[in-house]
């Protein structure tokens, strides 16, 4: 019997196989994945992949419960028996593998990827896959989808079911990107493939697998709303009654927040929710949680959220300091209204972790004295912003200042 090599050997101490399986079934499997699904004691998987392996596997089947258990309990209650799951496609595209990998180290995995269907897309349509930009809309708000829509753009979005495709295009053509060409992909990988493709403004597909792939090459029209790609977006892209942090001094608020991957940042004092709006767009890992005490403001917020492609920003009605209790504790907070009551300053600089960042902005004179008297008993950086905008003066265009704002930079030691 031939010596157990260093890969046998690291097989072993591999509890669990993840394995992918494409649209082809049993056809796309090979030797290796077949030899470990007959040697696993238990098999957990959809009832459709447990029953293309049903031919050959030995060990007990297990279908995903439902709802599905995003913590893996029962996956991870047999931990060092000899444990299998089946999965769609690649386990490590918005699949079963990422759950498992924040529970199971990869040291005890063993993972065996079918192509994802971003990749057979890419292939069929010969669209290089650098030059894409994907989106996961499974499950998951169309609103995701606004701020890929830049011109010229390729996207593939994995869809929910067989209603998405047609649901894009009514938004595409909402938003004056009714030239784009959509080619929906359906059972990529399997014995039913098919491709279709019509305009936006023209959609009339019917009959959708609801298993599918949704193609975009954007095409825009003059009236396109376009979210820029950098911060400080024109005013008019939210809807606001007035109490919005101005273009130019959004862009400077920023800049000075610093976005990191991951962050959260509190928006104390709202209004129209644009720098929790533009901090989320930074990344898609970005998270935000608007404070808003105005109820009418509050709904506004939320709506304008959703028509920037960050659905996922939450709103909080209510009043500071009180609606800050039991807040998930922030990386950046930015006071931009209510903040000249001194408790919501406290309270602010009490939640921040260490090392985040406050950025707190005034434009009265009380918030400025405020502002001026923490410069001096904590440091930080104090700014006054002074923007001016031309405007008519009978038939000539003269300067009109906007009122000044005293910005206060502070990083807790």
């Amino acid at each position: 019997m031939p010596a157990e090599g260093p890969r046998d050997a690291k097989l072993n101490s591999r509890w669990l196989t993840v394995v992918g399986i494409g649209e082809d079934g049993l056809a796309g499997l090979g030797d290796e994945a077949k030899q470990l699904i007959a040697k696993a004691e238990i098999i957990f998987g959809g009832k459709r992949h447990l029953a293309l392996v049903a031919s050959f596997a030995k060990g007990e089947a297990r279908p995903w419960p439902v709802p599905f258990d995003a913590e893996m309990v029962d996956v991870l209650a047999l931990a060092g028996r000899n444990v299998c799951v089946l999965a769609s496609g690649d386990p490590f595209f918005h699949g079963v593998g990422a759950t498992l990998a924040r529970k199971v180290k990869a040291q005890e995995m063993h993972v065996i990827p079918a192509p994802s269907a971003v990749s057979l897309a890419a292939a069929r349509l010969g669209w290089p896959l650098p030059d894409i930009d994907t989106v996961s809309l499974h499950g998951r708000p169309l609103d995701l989808i606004r701020p890929l829509l830049q011109p010229n753009a390729r996207i593939l979005a994995l869809t929910s079911d067989a209603a998405a495709p047609a649901a894009i295009a009514r938004l595409l053509v909402e938003l004056d990107f009714g030239a784009s060409r959509l080619t929906v992909l359906e059972a990529l990988g399997g014995p039913n493939e098919n491709l279709r493709s019509a305009r936006a403004d023209a959609f009339d597909l019917e009959n959708i697998n609801p298993l599918n792939v949704l193609a975009i090459d954007v095409e825009s029209g003059p009236d396109a709303r376009i979210l820029p790609l950098t911060v400080g977006l024109a005013d008019h892209l939210f809807d606001h009654d007035g109490q919005i942090t101005k273009r130019e001094i959004r862009a400077i608020t920023l800049s000075a927040l610093a976005p990191r991957r991951g962050e959260l940042l509190w928006d104390i004092g709202a209004g129209a929710g644009s720098i929790g709006i533009e901090w989320m767009l930074a990344h898609p890992s970005m998270r935000a949680i608007a404070i808003e005490a105005d109820p009418i403001r509050a709904a506004r917020i939320g709506r304008n959220a959703a028509a920037c492609g960050v659905p996922g920003l939450i709103v909080v009605e209510g009043s500071a300091p009180k609606a800050l209790a039991r807040l998930d504790t922030p990386d950046a907070i930015f006071i931009g209204g209510g903040g000249s009551d001194t408790g919501v300053l406290n309270a602010a600089i009490k939640a921040l972790r260490a090392g985040g960042r406050l950025v707190a902005n005034g434009v009265t004179l009380e918030m400025e004295t405020l502002l001026l008297a923490r410069h001096v008993s904590l440091g930080g950086d104090l700014t006054r912003i002074n923007i001016s905008r031309a405007s008519p003066v009978g038939s000539m265009q003269a300067w009109r200042p906007a009122m000044p704002v005293t910005q206060w930079n502070w990083v807790k030691p």
